[in-house]
């Protein structure tokens, strides 16, 4: 593999900074870039300060258009999204504001359909069985065991999980 160029903190901030007004970074993916690059701490940091100053990288909002992006179009529940924040080395303050701001009923409105559709295609020799690998499944997901039996005992009252080809 080829060895990536050295470059200077001041290349370092342009290429970073055009990075940033694309998509939204945290600080720990600029973090991880300049060190791949080869700079060393200080400069990492005189960069850092750069990008935060001028409002480039900002972890909140990272963390507010991650966890809307993860919910809305990746399907996660709050304990995958908390993970792969907490792997970003987003503070736990954020997170956690973050969050609490989403709504219990935006998760379920997002995994009632998808355990229905689930429910096509899981095989089961009862009822207690398939409750059972629905449930990991969901938790596999992210969702909540909260959630999750919320979901499902609402599709057993409007006998929409249970009820098919069983």
């Amino acid at each position: 593999m080829r060895e990536p160029k050295q470059k200077t903190s001041e290349q370092a901030f342009q290429q970073l900074s055009a990075a940033c007004a694309q998509a939204e970074h945290c600080q720990q993916e600029m973090l991880d870039k300049m060190r791949r690059w080869g700079l060393d701490e200080s400069e990492q940091a005189s960069v850092m300060e750069r990008l935060v100053k001028g409002r480039y990288v900002d972890d909140e909002r990272f963390c507010r258009a991650f966890v809307r992006d993860k919910i809305k179009y990746n399907k996660w529940g709050r304990r995958k999204v908390e993970q792969a924040l907490w792997l970003k080395h987003i503070d736990a303050d954020i997170c956690q504001r973050v969050l609490d701001e989403i709504d219990e009923k935006d998760y379920i409105d997002i995994l009632r359909p998808m355990l229905q559709q689930k429910r096509r295609t899981v095989r089961a020799a009862n009822d207690y069985e398939l409750r059972m690998k629905l449930m990991k499944w969901a938790l596999s997901r992210g969702f909540t065991m909260d959630i999750i039996r919320q979901c499902m005992e609402t599709g057993e009252d409007e006998n929409e999980l249970l009820d098919e080809d069983l």
